[in-house]
């Protein structure tokens, strides 16, 4: 059996796959150097930037709840400023102005189509507003059945919001449920002491430490017999 096909056999005890998005299907890294990097002096070190910029907007994040495009916008400013350039006036909000041309992976369109074929229901948990992911989604090439975004918790991840949400209007439980996240931080520790079945997409090899996944992957490419495989077990 090919990586992206389901085996319609097996792995009917799962129902639904919720995914985060940005990091696990839109590739933020280069959403986020695309954007900052051109008031920065080269050469730019893009995989630091991003490192340092997700420091920073976690501690916006646990200030209090904003909208995330506030969120974008504070942390952008913040991160250029640490680094002794200052956004120029006029471009404090070229971070969440750019987030509709941010990208998928390049597996992520076929994965997620082959999950739809295996007759599995999607959703996709995001800390970000519904208008931003809006533009997002229209990238992934499927419509998920369900979307929770912190517009709707007033909460972000790692806060147990999105979940608790996922399960009142889904009514699915995490026994049928697999959650598949690119953050051990914000996504795999909440989501296991809540009981799902978790994926992590270790995209860049980073050492897994503090949570316990259920599987790593490296990427997208094998999400289905890795579901499969879930289900069957």
């Amino acid at each position: 059996m090919k990586s992206n096909e389901i085996n319609p056999s097996s792995a009917r005890s799962i129902e639904w796959i919720t995914f985060d998005c940005y990091g696990t299907l839109i590739d933020w890294e280069s959403g986020v150097s695309d954007a900052l990097s051109p008031f920065l002096p080269p050469p730019v070190d893009r995989a630091a930037l991003a490192a340092r910029y997700i420091a920073v907007e976690a501690a916006v994040e646990h200030e209090r709840y904003r909208p995330y495009r506030d969120v974008l916008a504070a942390a952008g400013a913040r991160l250029l400023e640490s680094l002794g350039h200052p956004l120029p006036p006029g471009s404090e909000r070229v971070l969440p102005n750019s987030l509709g041309s941010w990208r998928p992976f390049p597996e992520v369109s076929e994965a997620l189509r082959a999950l739809r074929l295996g007759g599995y229901r999607l959703a996709i948990l995001s800390n970000v507003d519904r208008d931003l992911l809006a533009a997002s989604v229209r990238h992934l090439g499927i419509e998920p059945d369900l979307i929770i975004t912190a517009e709707d918790c007033q909460s972000y991840k790692p806060a147990p919001g999105h979940w608790r949400r996922f399960q009142a209007l889904s009514g699915a439980e995490p026994a049928s449920t697999v959650h598949v996240a690119a953050s051990l931080f914000h996504d795999i520790g909440t989501a296991a002491s809540l009981g799902y079945r978790t994926v992590f997409v270790n995209r860049h090899d980073a050492l897994v430490t503090g949570v316990a996944p259920t599987r790593v992957v490296r990427d997208l490419h094998v999400i289905c017999t890795v579901i499969d495989e879930l289900g069957a077990s």
